[in-house]
């Protein structure tokens, strides 16, 4: 008897494989379209080359002269991109005096270099950039000396040590004629101190720099102890950038991608600018620079100490103008309901802030008050930062027992795979979660980091026009909507990646490609099933001459049982039946992409309604 499998879309993972009969219950690089499951789109580099670090932040605009500009920031870099070229405009901290930085070498045939200069507030990977130093007489000359640097090892408070190297990155060992210092005339030039790859509690013991204070003492929370994760906005055609828990910086694009940005609060006319900050972002409409987490004023200053609930927005545009008079709309406010800022967005008409407990709608209402804050919910909180993203229909976000909607107000999403994602959670790495929307595709997502993996390695997405929830694994760690540019982007490795491009993993056969269903039977298993013959229904949508994918059929006899897989067959686009044999009183159908077997890398495919000849087979 030939019966049609029309198995319910979206994946159930709520239950056992069993419970989800009629279903799905597994996948991989899948999604679901009209309540069809296909391959998802593949991803080819956007740049060929690397940058430096791991890129959490990610933001596009176009410029007034129509140029398409990117910011990427790392953990150890800040860049943007106009002519796919990773320009680098970190931020300067500190730029010495002539002379205040000297040289020595550690050894002969030796790279090691030890760099003399008191108070350098360096911390281990920082970048310096050196020039003016002579040559040490030997192997290490001015050429050496003279380029960007990254600090292999904090010595003490006055000196660190470096690798030397050619311009070409190459290794260069000192020799017993390199004696000198580099003379008197050397300068350092220190870029922001980088940030952590791994999340740590801000003020915990041991959160701090290597020898900080006193043994046993907590650290405060700062830009160099946290994950480095970057916010950024547009404040016209300029970029706002700031690192979580540091300073607040401003790109100028007029000045070209050559010059690097440079802190706000220095901007001559600059007034009470907050020197801290847990992120910033614009408001849009009004035109006023949002800052979150700022420091608070005192007297003719800011204090530089971070308040984890204040609000400070500057006066109407004009982002350096932060102090408060009757004839300007700066100000602030100061949430109550929670312990820090945990991250915000911009939605219609609003900005949403979200504590670690709470969830704010900040309001533009104008003058006297400027902003109206409002309380909305006081039972969710973000788990995240960037773990909130607006989409149509709303706000969604990730709190810490599920997923959440708000338009209006506040609304937990239903959620098949809920149990299945939240026991899958490094929590100790549940900062670096973010979410993301696919817009083309109806979906919104996370990615997030597995129990077993201290990086992100996995996503779930939820589509919202079909309500259905999906899963798979990619390391990912920032991504852009398409808009600016046609198709989506993201950063994986040290790569930027655009996505929804063709049906390949950068021109290799994207693996691992599966759905599996849940258990199906006969008579509630009651009798053994014999299967004899698939009849596919599979479009494929790239390279349909050629591809394929694979049907596998599964059996056993009682849920606690382990699958056994009973027959694989090769579909192709003229496929009409194959025949099998597969007997048990459960079976399993799982579909896999077929790429590297059938040397047709890049194959899309969507499965329609796939028919089994079965009959019973007996209780015995």
């Amino acid at each position: 008897m030939i019966q049609k499998y029309l198995f319910n879309p979206g994946i159930f993972r709520e239950g056992t494989e069993y419970d989800a009969e009629g279903g799905w219950f597994d996948c991989n690089l899948i999604r679901f379209r009209a309540g069809r499951p296909e391959k998802i789109g593949g991803w080819q580099k956007l740049i060929d080359t690397a940058y430096n670090g791991t890129a959490r932040a990610l933001h596009n605009w176009i410029q007034t002269n129509g140029t398409k500009t990117l910011g990427l920031g790392t953990n150890l870099k800040y860049y943007v991109t106009a002519d796919d070229t990773y320009n680098d405009v970190t931020p300067i901290r500190l730029t010495t005096s002539a002379g205040d930085v000297t040289f020595a070498k550690v050894g002969n045939d030796d790279a090691t270099i030890t760099v003399s200069e008191t108070g350098h507030g360096a911390v281990l990977n920082d970048f310096v950039t050196f020039s003016g130093a002579a040559t040490l007489g030997g192997n290490i000359t001015a050429a050496v000396l003279n380029q960007e640097y990254q600090i292999t090892e904090i010595v003490d408070a006055n000196s660190f040590r470096i690798e030397a190297k050619d311009t070409s990155g190459n290794t260069v060992l000192a020799n017993s004629s390199d004696s000198g210092n580099g003379g008197g005339s050397v300068v350092g030039i220190y870029q922001i101190n980088v940030g952590l790859n791994e999340f740590i509690q801000g003020t915990g013991w041991g959160a701090g720099n290597w020898g900080e204070s006193t043994w046993g003492s907590t650290s405060s929370l700062s830009s160099t102890n946290q994950l480095r994760l970057w916010t950024h906005d547009n404040f016209g055609e300029d970029l706002i950038i700031a690192p979580r828990g540091g300073n607040i910086y401003k790109w100028d694009a007029s000045n070209g991608v050559s010059t690097r940005a440079v802190v706000l609060s220095g901007i001559g006319g600059a007034s009470k600018v907050p020197t801290k900050a847990l992120q910033v972002i614009t408001s849009e409409v009004d035109r006023h620079l949002i800052v979150l987490g700022a420091d608070p004023i005192s007297g003719s200053s800011r204090t530089g100490v971070l308040d984890p609930m204040l609000v400070a927005f500057s006066d109407q545009e004009n982002e350096i103008e932060f102090n408060p008079t009757t004839t300007n709309t700066a100000g602030s406010v100061r949430l109550s309901s929670g312990s820090q800022i945990i991250g915000a967005v911009k939605s219609r008409q609003e900005t949403v802030i979200f504590t670690d407990t709470s969830l704010y709608s900040m309001q533009f209402v104008g003058p006297p008050f400027t902003f109206g804050v409002n309380l909305i919910d006081n039972s969710t909180g973000l788990i995240a930062p960037k773990a909130a993203i607006t989409a149509p229909g709303g706000v969604y976000f990730m709190s810490y027992d599920g997923f959440y909607v708000y338009s209006g107000q506040v609304a937990k999403i239903p959620c098949a795979v809920k149990n299945y994602v939240f026991s899958d959670i490094n929590t100790s790495q549940a900062y670096k979660i973010f979410a993301f929307s696919n817009n083309e595709n109806n979906e919104v997502g996370w990615y997030y980091p597995s129990a077993d993996s201290s990086e992100i390695d996995r996503y779930v997405i939820y589509n919202y026009q079909e309500n259905l929830w999906y899963y798979g694994q990619m390391v990912r760690h920032a991504w852009l909507d398409s808009g600016v540019e046609p198709y989506p982007q993201a950063t994986g490795s040290t790569y930027l990646y655009q996505h929804e491009f063709g049906f390949n993993d950068d021109g290799s056969e994207m693996t691992n490609v599966f759905i599996e269903s849940g258990d199906f039977d006969i008579e509630d298993g009651n009798q053994f099933s014999f299967i004899s013959r698939i009849i596919p229904d599979v479009k494929f949508i790239a390279n349909s001459a050629g591809g394929s994918v694979k049907f596998l059929t599964k059996v056993r006899n009682y849920p606690g049982d382990s699958l056994s897989t009973a027959s694989t067959s090769t579909v192709l686009s003229s496929t009409q039946q194959a025949f099998i044999r597969a007997r048990g009183r459960q079976a399993v159908l799982r579909i896999e992409s077929n790429d590297g077997d059938s040397g047709n890398i890049g194959t899309g495919w969507r499965l329609g309604a796939t028919r089994l000849d079965v009959k019973t087979d007996g209780r015995r």
